[in-house]
């Protein structure tokens, strides 16, 4: 007892002493004190009050999707550990060096570094296939390397599949061995059969692994293949001539920054061919484009110029965002890297510019993007143009939910399992004017609006020791989309 009474006397002296030093301290202090915190007579934890409140937020649209069609890039992904395997090699550790493609064993070591040292997910193209075919055998035969089905495509649509009400088709490269991997309920259409499967190998690291001098600040992985399949995009056109018999009510599309390392002259020829075949879609069907790592600016603002404005909503992560402006040269495009968890504010200044620029933030724009899903380590924000989606708050919750769970490789959130890692206070914009916003665990999605535009903002609950990093981007907009319901448009007249 006297603990707890000399425990409360020293917290009001701390707290009058800083009154007398900083006003505004107390209140900022009452706010963190009124925060369910753990205590020895058993009082819930902060994400134990979050992973309950979610229960109640995530409810299922109104209106549901009953057929979505999904291509184009599909693989099987072979997953080791990095270091594991480029010691296996016989390469050494040394300095970090991006490259856009990769030509050799070195290259992919320095790539993997500078990687590493960010803890940040990338993919890159590998060019000699001879090589690519070694290190491929190497991480087959590498003790416990796991296959997986790969490909953004392929990922979206084993999580569509895991809903009964669901009837999914996947367009894309589809060999032999992710055939038997796949899903039952997915449908393959005869057309995308091959005798082959594609490899796309996963180097991953876990929070804290060192190699040399470097050292992870966060788990993640790398990923690059030598796939010519999928980086000229050859089921692209059989997708979307699939779509009149299949009839889907919502399209997804992946697989576009697979033909960055294909070289300019042909991802200019296949981007435009992209363009038209996107939108020979029938206009009533909304396409979602789930976009991946990426490292041609110029690739990067065609993307933006030509294909974002006829999708009707995106799917991206933190390092996409940010190289989206800066290919662009909108908001913050003078930042190098987010140096952490990226400011809520800047995110939502680029989200905005995003659907200005290129997405139907005016009434009067002719773009068909109204919808953008952002998903880092320790947040997602969902942002849309008022008046053309509903029940955004459970869909950006149920992305939260998904990417605990399945980091986890649980079946559940298990709240001692999983650490509350988002801001508790942040802003609307990273300039002026914009808005003071906190989180409130019991009801954890934050909103906000900026003209027409409203952001919804959900916490993650980042697990401690993730299982499995990869395919969690494709699994946060799957969830996301199946809890979103598009509203219907009247016609101009």
């Amino acid at each position: 007892m006297w603990r707890k009474a000399a425990g409360a006397a020293l917290l009001a002296l701390a707290v009058g002493y800083f009154y007398h030093t900083n006003p505004e301290l107390p209140e900022q202090v009452l706010q963190y004190l009124s925060l369910p915190h753990p205590s020895t007579q058993g009082d819930p934890t902060l994400e134990q009050v979050i992973s309950t409140a979610w229960e109640t937020l995530i409810t299922a649209p109104a209106s549901q999707w009953g057929r979505v069609a999904v291509g184009v890039n599909a693989c099987v992904d072979v997953v080791v550990s990095g270091i594991g395997l480029l010691q296996a090699l016989a390469v050494d550790p040394g300095l970090g060096r991006d490259h856009e493609v990769l030509h050799s064993k070195e290259d992919l070591k320095e790539a993997f570094i500078h990687y590493m040292e960010r803890g940040s997910a990338a993919e890159r193209f590998f060019t000699d296939k001879e090589v690519f075919q070694r290190i491929a055998r190497a991480a087959a035969e590498y003790p416990g390397a796991q296959l997986y089905v790969g490909g953004n495509a392929a990922l979206i649509g084993q999580k569509l599949a895991t809903y009964p009400q669901l009837m999914v088709l996947l367009c894309g490269p589809v060999g032999p061995k992710l055939h038997e991997m796949l899903d039952e309920q997915i449908v393959v259409p005869p057309e995308s059969l091959q005798e082959t499967d594609e490899y796309h190998l996963i180097l991953e690291y876990k929070a804290g692994e060192q190699w040399g001098a470097t050292r992870a600040p966060q788990a993640n992985r790398f990923i690059f293949s030598h796939d010519v399949s999928n980086g000229e995009m050859r089921a692209l056109e059989m997708f979307v001539a699939s779509l009149d018999e299949f009839q889907p009510d919502l399209v997804v599309l992946s697989g576009l920054h697979m033909m960055e390392g294909q070289g300019r002259q042909m991802w200019e020829q296949r981007l435009k061919e992209a363009v038209a075949a996107i939108s020979d879609v029938r206009n009533a069907v909304p396409v979602h484009l789930e976009l991946a790592s990426m490292t041609d600016k110029d690739y990067m603002n065609s993307i933006m110029q030509e294909v974002m404005p006829i999708v009707t909503s995106i799917g991206l992560n933190e390092q996409e965002l940010l190289f989206l402006s800066q290919a662009g040269t909108g908001p913050h495009a003078e930042l190098a890297s987010w140096g952490g968890i990226p400011d809520v504010g800047r995110v939502s200044d680029i989200l905005l510019w995003v659907l200005e620029q290129h997405g139907r933030s005016d009434p009067e724009s002719e773009a068909d993007l109204t919808r953008i899903h952002f998903h880092t380590l320790a947040y997602h924000v969902l942002a849309t143009v008022d008046g053309h989606w509903a029940n955004q708050v459970a869909a950006v919750a149920a992305g939260a939910r998904v990417a605990s769970i399945q980091a986890c490789g649980l079946q559940s959130i298990d709240a001692s399992k999983v650490v509350l890692r988002a801001p508790l206070e942040f802003h609307s914009s990273h300039g002026e004017p914009r808005e003071k916003l906190s989180l409130n665990p019991t009801e954890p999605v934050t909103v906000w609006h900026r003209g027409n535009v409203t952001f919804h903002l959900a916490p993650v609950l980042v697990c401690k020791q993730p299982l499995r990093t990869v395919g969690l981007g494709d699994a946060i907009s799957a969830e996301g989309l199946v809890y979103s319901e598009i509203r219907p448009q009247l016609p101009f007249l």
